[in-house]
């Protein structure tokens, strides 16, 4: 326990009514939680606890009369804590730490530092808060993540086998290039030193189990597409020239609550198709996009808005002007792409399909 920190247990004891004004800042780790303490505009108390849920709920629910707030930054430990201190009827926001005000010349970092740090700044209505998920919505994500992540690690396994055939100057097998079954059922039969023989059915093994639970993760997707929950919407959103059904899903897991951002900014901003201005005066520059949120959904629609493009003539004529406006094929589809991900984002506010512009 670092000095001028105490255990939840040994922390200062007073009482508070409902005439006073509590908020509580907290540092969120596996073990341990870190909890500072304003009361009435000054800071009372910090203590340290352990990181299970069931203490933190109990060492804070003695504040609950004068509670105005907990908050605590948005990170590996995902949401649980905050949906267990609002079920136990305590004020609680998970906040956003890129938009954590950051002094320009810190003078230190620590947990107990980071923990008064939020306090004061909630005390003073500084911090972002982010949207909180329910169970399901994130349970929803994690399978669209999941499939991106396989996608990754099926593509590296392919990358290292055909770099050890390069390496060792082994000739690929007839088809390897779209990884056919049969060249992939080659690479098994190739004679080869025993040590490299070993590598390479490894490497083999370990991409066909990849593809078994990448096929997995699409099936799961495609179940929770014909669920109540999702599709109409799913349907609606396949309106949209370009958009498909993987499109169409990461949009509605990624984008969940679409009611809740204020405007279309909002939205660009939270997918990471937003460009990074820096005005001043008479000056103002573009630079590359704030690359917030999952890159997969952001990838996803620029692949999408090609498609668009090639469907439908008034996107393309919108895009050709702006090629001609930027000089850049890569700038116009990432406008495009943010067009689309407005366009996406009015249907389902409004119920309704997608419209072409006249």
């Amino acid at each position: 326990m670092r000095e001028g920190t105490r255990e939840a247990s040994e922390s200062k004891r007073f009482v508070v009514t409902s005439k006073d004004s509590v908020f509580v800042g907290l540092d969120v780790h596996k073990r341990s939680v870190h909890a500072a303490v304003r009361l009435n505009g000054r800071e009372v108390d910090t203590f340290v606890m352990p990181g299970d849920v069931a203490t933190v709920v109990g060492s804070l629910d003695r504040f609950k009369a004068a509670l105005k707030q907990i908050v605590y930054e948005a990170g590996p430990t995902g949401y649980g804590l905050a949906r267990a201190l609002r079920k136990a009827g305590l004020p609680t926001k998970v906040v956003a730490p890129g938009k954590t005000p950051r002094p320009a010349n810190p003078d230190g970092k620590s947990d107990r530092l980071d923990c008064r740090k939020l306090a004061e700044f909630a005390e003073k209505g500084l911090l972002k808060e982010v949207a909180l998920p329910t169970e399901e919505e994130e349970a929803d994500r994690q399978v669209l993540r999941l499939r991106d992540q396989l996608t990754k690690k099926r593509r590296r396994v392919k990358q290292q086998i055909k770099a050890l055939l390069l390496a060792y100057d082994i000739p690929e097998p007839v088809g390897l290039k779209y990884w056919t079954l049969a060249s992939v059922a080659a690479l098994l039969e190739m004679e080869l030193r025993p040590q490299l023989r070993l590598v390479l059915s490894c490497l083999v093994e370990e991409l066909k189990q990849l593809i078994k639970r990448l096929e997995q993760a699409r099936a799961e997707m495609r179940r929770l597409s014909r669920q109540a929950r999702f599709r109409d919407n799913q349907r609606r959103l396949r309106t949209h020239p370009g958009i498909g059904e993987t499109t169409a899903m990461a949009y509605l897991v990624e984008v969940y609550q679409p009611e809740r951002f204020g405007g279309a900014k909002a939205l660009t901003k939270y997918v990471g198709l937003a460009p990074r201005v820096s005005q001043s005066g008479e000056r103002r520059l573009e630079g590359p996009l704030m690359k917030t949120g999952h890159g997969t959904l952001r990838t996803l629609l620029v692949e999408a808005s090609w498609m668009w493009i090639a469907k439908d003539e008034q996107a393309r004529k919108v895009f050709e002007r702006l090629v001609r406006n930027t000089g850049s094929k890569q700038k116009a589809i990432i406008a495009m792409a943010r067009r689309m991900a407005v366009n996406l984002w009015c249907m389902l506010l409004r119920q309704e399909d997608y419209r072409q512009a006249a």
